[in-house]
């Protein structure tokens, strides 16, 4: 990576990515954006990282787009360059083999929310507040956050929180299904614990069940019999497989190896 703007660590089998423009409480400038990806890639081709836990260097997790970015954006070419930009990250933590966990404190405001919810799991600080703050300057939801809304909250509810603004507690998100796990403690920490089952879990296993149910919405129910029936035929025969009924049958813990 070439700038300061992300940092990547790595310690047992996970890869820590935070967002570090604190001063700026970690609005995505081009260079975030970029640093992000390289990031989530590093952690991709990572043979010894099982999960990736994303989160915000300072008081908060993201205030979303830089407003001082987008001010100078004055064309839809450079508009559209930076929004792909943006666009990346999401798609990136959504295409990634490996899940990825978002640590929120502070709060979460519009792409940072949206960035957020991208995440296979959120684990939230029990103060940290998710605010959709686009109509506060007369936009719409992007980077994938209006559909993320859509497909997990009831339509009213999904509006409200977008037309009011008003900040939603990590709590009524844990209710509405959007936040795994609310915590106390350092979220950062609350959410390496959270990644125990992944660590110690079947990471072939663990790759097909995030890309399955990220498309399920796309198939028919004959496209996914075909989709599973494929993919058990090939887990079948992984070597997770094995030491997996070895495991239970010798009454203790697997050792998966992703192969």
């Amino acid at each position: 990576m070439k700038t300061d703007a992300v940092t990547y660590e790595k310690k047992d089998a996970i890869a820590f990515i935070a967002m570090n423009r604190p001063e700026k409480r970690n609005a995505l400038s081009v260079d975030m954006v970029n640093d992000f990806v390289d990031a989530l890639k590093e952690a991709e081709k990572d043979p010894e990282v099982k999960a990736v836990i994303i989160s915000g260097e300072g008081k908060i997790f993201s205030a979303g787009g830089d407003l001082e970015v987008l001010h100078t954006l004055d064309n839809s070419a450079k508009i559209m360059a930076y929004m792909k930009q943006a666009l990346a990250v999401i798609q990136t933590i959504r295409e990634l083999d490996k899940y990825v966990i978002s640590a929120v404190h502070g709060f979460a405001a519009g792409a940072g929310f949206s960035i957020a919810v991208a995440a296979d799991f959120v684990v939230a600080k029990k103060d940290a507040a998710f605010i959709c703050s686009f109509t506060n300057v007369g936009i719409i939801p992007d980077l994938g956050l209006l559909k993320e809304l859509t497909d997990n909250l009831p339509e009213a509810v999904v509006k409200e929180w977008i037309s009011s603004g008003r900040p939603i507690t990590a709590e009524e998100a844990y209710h509405r299904g959007m936040v795994n796990q609310v915590t106390e403690e350092d979220v950062v920490e609350a959410a390496m614990n959270y990644a125990a089952f992944i660590v110690d879990g079947p990471p072939l296993a663990n790759t097909f069940v995030k890309h399955m149910v990220n498309r399920a919405d796309e198939w028919s129910s004959g496209t996914n019999d075909l989709q599973e029936t494929a993919i058990q035929t090939l887990l079948l025969q992984s070597e997770d497989n094995k030491e997996g009924i070895q495991a239970f049958f010798e009454k203790r813990k697997p050792e998966f190896k992703g192969r």
